[in-house]
């Protein structure tokens, strides 16, 4: 009796790690939906309570950390188990980084303030668009133990390039026409390049996943896995 009431417990830790990890990439996928709003529509107090959203963002890596290392201490998990909570504490930190992105992004909202935007904003929110996807399904596939999906979200990074590298090419033919948009141009760039090393860091997640399930450390071999 007393084992079974210990293996729901365990369980039920295992799935509060599981809940953490959503909340967390559900908080900071809403937080960089709000800075490219803020950007966008130029809203400054947008930009600045997004800002305040991070203070949770840290919390929960707290505490998702703090419940990771108490399985550890206290269940000394094994195999599948014991990838799942080490990965798990590699998730959040990459999350945490993500909400720390997001804010940059906020701060750059607040810095063309007083300046018009160098052209109308139609690649950034569409690289916002995919990033926001891969932080979702890069989370969803750690949860589900899905591998195609965490292979989807590696993919993806390639178009998230992409489109930084089209960005970065149209910026620099208008600096080149208009040297007063310089200073707004590279507050954009900035933007794009924030957008790019998020969609890496949801690379990172989408290979935590793949570990977690093959067994397999594919973050320097710059290739899938096909088995």
């Amino acid at each position: 009796m007393q084992s079974k009431r210990t293996d729901r417990s365990y369980e039920n830790e295992l799935r509060q790690v599981r809940e953490r990890l959503l909340i967390m990439a559900g908080r900071v996928e809403s937080m960089l939906e709000r800075s490219i709003e803020a950007l966008v529509e130029q809203n400054l107090p947008l930009a600045e309570s997004t800002i305040r959203q991070d203070r949770l963002v840290n919390q929960d890596e707290v505490e998702t950390d703090e419940l990771c290392l108490l399985i550890l201490a206290k269940r000394q998990p094994m195999a599948k188990d014991l990838r799942f909570i080490t990965q798990a504490l590699k998730m959040v930190t990459d999350l945490e980084r993500i909400g720390d992105l997001a804010v940059n992004i906020c701060e750059r909202v607040l810095d063309l303030a007083d300046q018009p935007p160098p052209k109308p904003y139609r690649d950034i929110p569409k690289m916002a668009s995919i990033v926001q996807a891969m932080i979702r399904d890069a989370v969803d596939s750690l949860v589900d133990n899905d591998v195609e999906k965490a292979k989807e979200v590696i993919r993806r990074d390639d178009e998230v390039d992409g489109l930084y590298i089209r960005i970065f090419k149209d910026l620099i033919a208008i600096m080149m026409k208009n040297e007063s948009k310089i200073p707004a141009c590279i507050h954009v760039q900035s933007v794009a390049k924030v957008l790019e090393r998020i969609a890496d860091h949801c690379t990172n997640l989408a290979e935590t996943v793949i570990f977690m399930v093959h067994g397999l450390d594919i973050r320097h071999e710059g290739k899938l896995v096909t088995n």
